[in-house]
């Protein structure tokens, strides 16, 4: 029968037996792959075409078993709801300009060295089933159910922080690099796009600060810091010398002292959870491990946190704030509140074209300026292009009926409802996306979910743009799915508490059931972060490279 079939030439006869056949070849196969005999490569490739060839014969023409949900992103919310939906009812499709997930409670310490780069990521591939595509949903057809989206073909895209430009627009994408332009139909749809940074139109945050959001911004971070150090150190001078040496050392192309305290200078605009935890971090890295290496350079070093609001950490109580100030202040970290910037530029002189230094401009009524040597933003979130550029679409609320169009197009009647504060997508309390519509005030769009930071909830319009939220979001959505029981349950969000690390294994924490604050918070937090990391791969590298970190020190190669 096998020979009858691999030589008959009609192509009946190959199709009746085909699916029969390619079992048996398959175990034939197995068996000849472990002969030392020079027919058993052939006899494989032969295995391997028939699959093929069996697959698409089987697919071809077939309707699809499953619902398609197609996940616009790749952060809490987008991982998190793909990871947790169930993959015997629905087939999961991830769009997402990067190819991994971060967990961004981390990225502080990645930036220091304390934890390798890769301890953080979850690759989206290694979801079993998941279908990924990277590149950015320019847009959704709510009609005929497709996602338009342009594939990410710039390394260097993938894994930094995009920052729109002054008055927003589109993403500013590698000139002249124009991804591949593709449709992905879909059943359901969860927009879970996340946000972008929010510069408040602040000259020059673009061009010279670093955020800390993704993995390639804390690699960026740690060069930075490295280099300065090093810079500093090279063709070093008598730290005692003369304001008449210091001015020949410069004319001999040398960093004086006055250089070195200007380039050694960190300031840190933002006085939330990440602001104050990288400079806690920055601090440790500097302190521990630099100063053993540099310590002539240590008396040059500042560390500064801005902050507009009147203290840091506001979503913490006053007794707590006022607790990681005070530590701060013990450390030597200068914690500068009711204080914004208005300008952020190169130093007008060798010290900006050669070793990139930095002037703030501080919008006070004598715009003083501050010269630093590395500036980290993180002051604030503004919503993704794609949800005002969807937001703008009008479109029939129901789906078309097949008849032919007729002449002139039917008039809109619907477009996706936006909160009026923050400009993101309105959701009910199933976490469908609201539609302004004129017959009916509660409409909705029952294949459209939006999770994470790009959505407020009617019912709950001041849930934090947190990590926490958005996950639980997603494993709300998706175990709502999975029992097909969307629209029985409302969401609600359940706090765990607040979790802040300030350097010295001191962390505060607050709950609705306590607030702790020293080095038992810092076992909790810790705990916390390590429970929560996605994958067990992760579970076991994050306390490697904790435990490697405090025994060797942390790891200061440049690359």
């Amino acid at each position: 029968m096998l020979l009858k079939v691999l030589f008959c030439p009609t192509p009946l006869s190959l199709n009746m037996t085909l699916n029969g056949t390619c079992l048996a070849l398959r175990q034939v196969g197995r068996a000849a792959s472990r002969l030392p005999c020079r027919a058993s490569p052939q006899l494989l490739g032969l295995v391997r075409r028939c699959s093929i060839t069996t697959s698409a014969s089987n697919n071809k023409g077939n309707p699809r078993q499953k619902e398609r949900v197609v996940i616009l992103g790749s952060g809490w919310a987008g991982y998190a709801f793909a990871n947790t939906l169930d993959p015997a009812k629905y087939e999961r499709i991830v769009v997402s300009p990067r190819s991994h997930f971060v967990f961004t409670p981390l990225l502080a310490s990645t930036a220091v060295g304390t934890l390798e780069f890769r301890s953080v990521l979850e690759p989206v591939r290694r979801l079993s089933g998941v279908n990924f595509y990277q590149g950015w949903a320019d847009d959704i057809d709510f009609v005929r159910k497709t996602v338009r989206a342009e594939a990410n073909t710039a390394d260097d895209l993938a894994s930094k922080t995009i920052v729109l430009p002054a008055g927003g627009g589109n993403y500013p994408k590698q000139p002249g690099i124009k991804g591949e332009v593709f449709d992905v139909s879909y059943d359901k749809v969860v927009i879970a796009c996340g946000s972008f940074s929010q510069t408040f139109g602040v000259d020059g945050v673009r061009e010279h600060a670093h955020f800390l959001r993704d993995i390639g911004d804390s690699r960026r971070i740690r060069l930075r810091v490295l280099s300065l150090f090093e810079q500093c150190a090279h063709q070093r001078t008598d730290h005692n010398a003369s304001a008449a040496q210091d001015t020949e050392s410069r004319r001999a192309g040398h960093l004086t002292n006055e250089d070195r305290r200007s380039l050694l200078h960190f300031a840190v605009v933002g006085g939330g959870p990440t602001g104050i935890e990288f400079a806690a971090e920055l601090h440790d890295l500097i302190y521990e491990d630099l100063a053993r290496i540099y310590p002539d350079l240590i008396q040059f070093v500042r560390i500064t946190v801005y902050d507009i609001a009147p203290k840091v950490l506001p979503m913490f109580d006053k007794a707590l704030s006022k607790y990681a100030t005070d530590h701060f202040a013990r450390q030597g970290i200068n914690v500068r509140t009711k204080t914004s910037l208005s300008r952020i530029r190169l130093a007008p002189n060798d010290l900006g074209r050669e070793h990139g230094g930095l002037t703030l401009t501080l919008a006070d009524s004598d715009s003083t300026e501050i010269p630093a040597g590395l500036v980290v933003w993180s002051t604030g979130l503004m919503a993704n292009p794609l949800i005002s550029r969807l937001a703008s679409k009008s479109f029939p609320l129901s789906t078309p009926s097949s008849e032919p169009p007729s002449s002139e197009p039917p008039s809109p009647e619907s477009s996706l409802a936006l909160d009026p504060k923050t400009h993101l997508l309105l959701t009910d309390s199933h976490l469908r996306a609201r539609v302004n519509h004129p017959s009916d005030p509660h409409a909705t769009l029952d294949d459209v979910f939006v999770i994470g930071d790009c959505a407020v909830m009617e019912s709950q319009p001041h849930l934090p743009k947190t990590a926490q939220v958005a996950s639980q979001q997603a494993v709300y959505l998706a175990k709502q799915l999975s029992a097909r029981a969307v629209g029985k349950k409302t969401f609600k969000f359940r706090n765990w508490g607040t979790l802040t690390y300030l350097g010295g294994w001191k962390a505060i924490h607050q709950s609705s059931a306590d607030e702790l604050k020293g080095w038992v918070a810092w076992v909790i937090w810790r705990g916390a972060y390590l429970t929560k990391s996605m994958s067990l791969r992760n579970k076991i590298m994050v306390p490697f490279y904790w435990i490697t970190s405090w025994l060797f020190g942390r790891d200061i190669s440049r690359f």
